[in-house]
């Protein structure tokens, strides 16, 4: 009874309920409480979804495990942007993209390293391999930021600049991303895991931790919680148009903000814990390996790729804030890393910096309909 009291994530899931009804009987409300129900829904479903992929992982083995594990990390919202995607909201799916970049980097990472640095005065972690990995994160902003310096460019020439030509530049991108994180899977799980390999005795406190769920359990809650999401995504999209008009917000900080949030919540609070309990490598890891899952992966290997087949190509040029936003957000994770350690003040100095980015997405005008797309 006193666990079941005890604050929990998965009080959210009251809004799956909530949400149905509201779609089924719209009558009992609107859409904007339709769009905030389903948000809240989607956080809860989403670390259950992370939780029986952990499971799955436990049971299939490090190799096998670490994959499902990059595959489906950010499942919940890679379904919400296909979700965007099929309805033609290609400006709300690439503002999400950057959006989670710099959600991790700034926000989670920076919430972690101050509530672990309150705990504990410093924090250690490898700084080999997070260099390796932030090293990688950059290459990503810069690939992310090309299109948008080919756009500008090319615009100041008669005939320079074409919607054509940016798809195809965009698509030669993806393909180079998608190589990229190939090629970064092989460094983790196969050629150099030891890097990445956590304290013996930490993996050893997480299993005594863990319930032990079977593998067909594990499938059971991973099936059924994907399809939740998938329901409550369909209802999140379907509103949000309405629920931008009533609550005045733009659809650039609806992507950046609200969608890169609820999508990786119950990812985002894994790292705030990991962090309190002094394990300031695996807190890192998740922040920065759910951003490079999203610009390596998500971003160019599924939904540019998957933009063809809905019929509304996805290029990947986004507005200049954005390109901005992604760039400062690496290049300050890249200097915390520098020396391998991390203290409360970085994290507030991380966490300054996405509260004024945040400011400057929800005061900035709606963009033009030609780079909406």
């Amino acid at each position: 009874m006193r666990s079941f009291l005890k604050p929990s994530i998965n009080w959210l899931l009251v809004f799956v309920p909530v949400a149905i009804v509201l779609r089924i009987w719209p009558q009992f409300g609107n859409e904007t409480a339709l769009f905030i129900c389903s948000c809240f829904a989607v956080i809860p479903l989403a670390g259950w979804m992370g939780r029986a992929t952990e499971e799955l992982a436990e049971h299939l083995g490090h190799g096998v495990g670490g994959l499902l594990n990059a595959t489906f990390g950010n499942a919940a919202e890679l379904i919400i942007a296909l979700m965007a995607l099929s309805k033609g909201l290609t400006g709300v799916v690439k503002a999400s993209i950057t959006g989670s970049i710099i959600g991790n980097v700034l926000l989670v990472f920076g919430v972690s390293i101050l509530a672990g640095g309150i705990k504990f005065r410093e924090q250690r972690f490898n700084k080999t391999a997070a260099r390796t990995s932030t090293t990688t994160l950059t290459l990503a902003a810069i690939a992310l930021a090309i299109p948008t310096v080919f756009h500008v460019t090319a615009a100041g020439h008669p005939g320079g600049w074409s919607q054509a030509t940016e798809h195809k530049l965009s698509l030669a991108i993806a393909v180079v991303l998608f190589v990229t994180y190939a090629c970064l899977l092989g460094f983790e799980l196969v050629t150099h895991k030891q890097l990445y390999a956590g304290d013996p005795q930490d993996d050893g406190e997480d299993r005594k931790e863990a319930h032990g769920w079977s593998v067909s359990k594990s499938l059971f809650v991973l099936i059924g919680a994907t399809f939740l999401v998938a329901l409550m995504s369909e209802f999140l999209v379907g509103a949000v148009e309405a629920a931008r008009a009533t609550l005045g917000l733009t659809e650039v900080f609806v992507g950046v903000i609200v969608i890169a949030v609820i999508g990786n919540a119950a990812e985002h609070s894994t790292a705030i814990v990991m962090a309190m309990k002094n394990k300031m490598a695996l807190s890192l890891g998740i922040a920065v390996g759910s951003s490079l899952q999203i610009a390596l992966f998500v971003a160019p290997g599924v939904l540019v790729f998957f933009s063809y087949l809905f019929g509304r190509p996805m290029d990947l040029e986004f507005t200049l804030p954005e390109v901005v936003a992604v760039i400062v957000a690496v290049h300050l994770l890249f200097q915390i890393n520098g020396d391998g350690e991390t203290n409360w003040l970085e994290g507030v100095q991380l966490l300054s910096v996405y509260l004024i980015l945040g400011i400057l997405f929800f005061y900035l005008p709606e963009r033009s309909g030609e780079n909406a797309g």
